[in-house]
């Protein structure tokens, strides 16, 4: 496997990459802006925005989507990029010259950018042959020795080095200002840091105490001789303490940092939201501070260690997520090892317990949804009944909180109709939606958070008649993602190797989808989970696939204008018997959970092989057998199932 090669530059030789004093946070108890699909006026908000720059001696502003936990989904507090910019899209970044400003998205987003960025904005989409990345674009702004600004709290220390190496090069400077100063623009409306109580997860769902988790941690710490290892993602605290929370919609995690070392467990986290069943849950096993005390606490252990005299003293180990600021606190590189963290990795591996609750919530969820599609379909061709896509997304969720542990969504509901079906991470906003069309594609990208295990299921109907190409399209995803759930690879094979199974089948007509194939998922955590993932992603060249791990199948395609085409399940990665065994390795596939049928009069079964057309008629007696009981005393879903699972013929 291959990983990067970490950068090694001297602190001292970059003047503006200098300790910072301990961050503190503020809050307010103002409502969170709306933003739909529309544009909103940004040009108030950056005029302001640039005198704060003037004043702050800096020519180039940036403003990451991520907070200071580098979460990829954020509590409203944190919606800075959004509040500056209008988009309201999970990736991105934003960067503001003295004239100029610029967004930066994937290919996930670039539709909806599109339609929200005003003319204040220049779109630069990432990946495409041309268009400069918004370091390139940050670059070129800074050109003459000018100075960047960043939060050094919302940037990696990693990010930090490299964007500075680079603007070195043209005598510019990377510094970091204490103050978030889109925050001051905010000023009163910005929301308030939530504060919801912690809640226990049980060793039922978890499979293993979190004294256990902390001891496999230590060893590992033993082994890589370090002195201990500060710990900032939001989702590695949860998993690490077995507790979970609700301080961002749809991630059951907590504001917190953690420190673990060869003694002690400290857990910063404001005491107030600890029930006293949590508290009786870490007992005197972990040591409770406030949030806010990780910096001045990061600095005493880095004085700590410089202190101390003889043997060259251990570094602490910290993730290569983690902040700028907490790692200047702690000292640099001349303190601390950046590392991709051992946490994620055991956290990415399920333990029995989690892999089985994985199964179970599943059969669930797939009753769920097909109680919905054949809700949906009843109302749009038999009542005739006007929905609009926030109507439809709401029954879903009705439908799915009635099933055992259900502990809320996974992420905001992607209903879309025709045309907005092509904006890959579409939300529909009650007031600007779309009403559904009968006649044409509907895309439903949902999941669920449930106390046994997380959701994420994308399902494409026609309620009516698709056309020639829109069956064409969608057999062809179908392959992709048969090619997937049918994959055997050896031991040692990343998501990265096995993307191109499925997009073959669309590259061989000249159609690609650009988003990625497949993304970890938590069990009762974030439902985009790392390290491992399917795509082109260079990180997912970094980690093979191991048993044990719960990916997404997830190929598409996309008609701008048109329509959208994506079919997900989820798969557990397993240990496969193959009638050889070259090199004595051990080989891999995967298990699919994912309980729902797919969109049958879409297929084209022509252009499917006899193995395809065997696994979607097998696939969709498993589902019929393992969910059909649901509909004892449903007799509209029932008769809905019974049609959408019977055997498909050439």
């Amino acid at each position: 496997m291959l990983f990067s090669r970490p950068i090694r530059l001297p602190w001292t030789s970059l003047r503006s990459l200098r300790p910072l004093k301990p961050l503190r946070f503020f809050s307010t108890s103002r409502p969170r802006f709306a933003i739909d699909m529309g544009t909103v006026d940004t040009s108030a908000r950056l005029a302001q925005l640039r005198q704060l720059m003037q004043e702050h001696k800096v020519d180039v502003y940036i403003v990451p989507s991520e907070d200071s936990h580098q979460s990829e989904y954020i509590a409203p507090c944190d919606a800075r990029r959004e509040f500056i910019s209008g988009f309201s899209g999970s990736a991105g970044t934003a960067i503001i010259s003295l004239s100029q400003a610029a967004l930066s998205t994937d290919g996930r987003y670039f539709n909806q950018a599109a339609k929200q960025l005003d003319n204040n904005w220049a779109l630069l989409k990432r990946g495409v042959e041309g268009v400069p990345t918004w370091q390139e674009w940050t670059t070129e702004q800074a050109h003459g020795g000018k100075a960047v600004g960043v939060d050094p709290s919302l940037i990696t220390a990693s990010g930090a080095r490299k964007l500075a190496e680079t603007l070195e090069k043209n005598g510019s400077s990377l510094v970091g200002i204490q103050q978030n100063l889109v925050d001051l623009v905010w000023g009163k409306d910005r929301p308030s840091r939530p504060r919801e109580n912690v809640r226990v997860h049980p060793v039922k769902y978890a499979g293993k105490t979190f004294q256990d988790k902390i001891a496999d941690l230590r060893k590992e710490l033993d082994s890589k001789k370090k002195a201990g290892f500060i710990i900032s993602m939001l989702d590695e605290i949860a998993w690490l303490f077995n507790l979970r929370g609700t301080d961002i919609p749809y991630n059951p995690v907590f504001f917190s940092y953690a420190v673990i070392t060869p003694t002690t467990a400290e857990l910063y986290v404001e005491s107030d939201k600890l029930t006293p069943e949590v508290k009786a849950h870490l007992g005197d096993d972990v040591v409770i501070k406030p949030y806010d005390s990780i910096y001045a606490d990061a600095q005493a252990l880095s004085n700590a260690r410089s202190k101390s005299t003889g043997e060259t003293p251990a570094k602490f180990l910290l993730s290569n997520k983690a902040s700028w600021a907490l790692s200047l606190n702690l000292g640099g590189e001349d303190q601390v090892e950046e590392a991709r963290s051992p946490i994620a990795d055991a956290k990415a591996v399920k333990n029995e317990t989690e892999l089985e609750g994985m199964r179970a919530c599943h059969i669930r969820d797939g009753a769920a949804l097909t109680e919905y599609f054949a809700w949906l379909e009843n109302e749009l061709i038999n009542k005739k009944t006007t929905l609009d896509e926030v109507d439809a997304a709401d029954k879903l969720e009705q439908i799915r909180s009635k099933h055992e542990n259900f502990a809320g969504l996974s992420f905001d509901t992607i209903s879309s109709t025709g045309p907005n079906g092509a904006v890959i991470h579409y939300k529909p906003e009650k007031g600007s939606c779309s009403v559904i069309d009968p006649t044409a594609i509907y895309l439903c990208d949902s999941g669920c958070q449930y106390f046994d295990g997380t959701t994420d299921t994308t399902r494409t109907f026609h309620f009516g008649q698709p056309n020639e190409f829109e069956k064409r399209a969608f057999t062809l995803v179908l392959k992709g993602f048969i090619a997937i759930d049918t994959a055997v690879f050896p031991k040692g094979t990343s998501g990265f190797a096995i993307d191109v199974l499925a997009r073959q089948f669309l590259w061989q007509e000249g159609l690609d989808f650009l988003h990625g194939t497949g993304h970890g998922i938590g069990s009762y955590l974030n439902v985009h989970e790392g390290p491992i993932g399917i795509g082109t992603r260079v990180q997912y060249t970094e980690v093979p696939i191991a048993a044990g791990n719960v990916i997404s199948d997830e190929p598409g395609y996309y008609e701008d204008g048109k329509f959208g085409i994506r079919i997900e399940n989820v798969v557990m990665a397993r240990e496969v018997n193959t009638p050889h065994k070259f090199g004595d390795k051990q080989w891999l596939g995967f298990e699919h959970v994912t309980m729902t049928p797919i969109g049958r009069n879409l297929i084209e079964p022509s252009l499917l092989s006899d193995a395809e057309l065997k696994w979607v008629n097998d696939y969709h007696a498993e589902i019929w057998d393992k969910t059909h009981h649901y509909f004892n005393s449903d007799e509209l879903t029932q008769k809905w199932l019974e049609r959408e699972t019977k055997p498909i013929s050439k």
